[in-house]
């Protein structure tokens, strides 16, 4: 049975565990939202950490919870993430980004 899982610094994502070709979405309420952010992207990628292939930058839409996007999920490789706003500040999780 498929679910979400809560990860520190304020993400979400469900369902969990995702498969290739499921829709998952990412919730982010983390630094960035709380410090004011108008704007906040994504930057994601498939692969082992520190090689990531197949990177982009998906805008999030602000909701109640926080910034949220969903997309479909193109590979088996794990999901690494990490955000920023429109003026470049990041939220990387302390360089060690998030992975799914």
């Amino acid at each position: 049975m498929a679910s979400e899982i809560r990860m520190q610094g304020g993400i979400v994502a469900s369902p969990y565990p995702v498969n290739t070709g499921e829709e998952l979405r990412v919730v982010y309420n983390g630094l960035l939202a709380h410090s004011g952010a108008d704007r906040v992207f994504m930057h994601m990628g498939y692969g082992p950490i520190g090689s990531w292939s197949n990177t982009k930058d998906v805008e999030m839409m602000r909701t109640q919870r926080g910034f949220e996007t969903t997309f479909r999920v193109d590979k088996p490789d794990r999901i690494n993430f990490c955000f920023k706003d429109s003026a470049a500040n990041w939220d990387n999780n302390n360089g060690l980004n998030w992975s799914i």
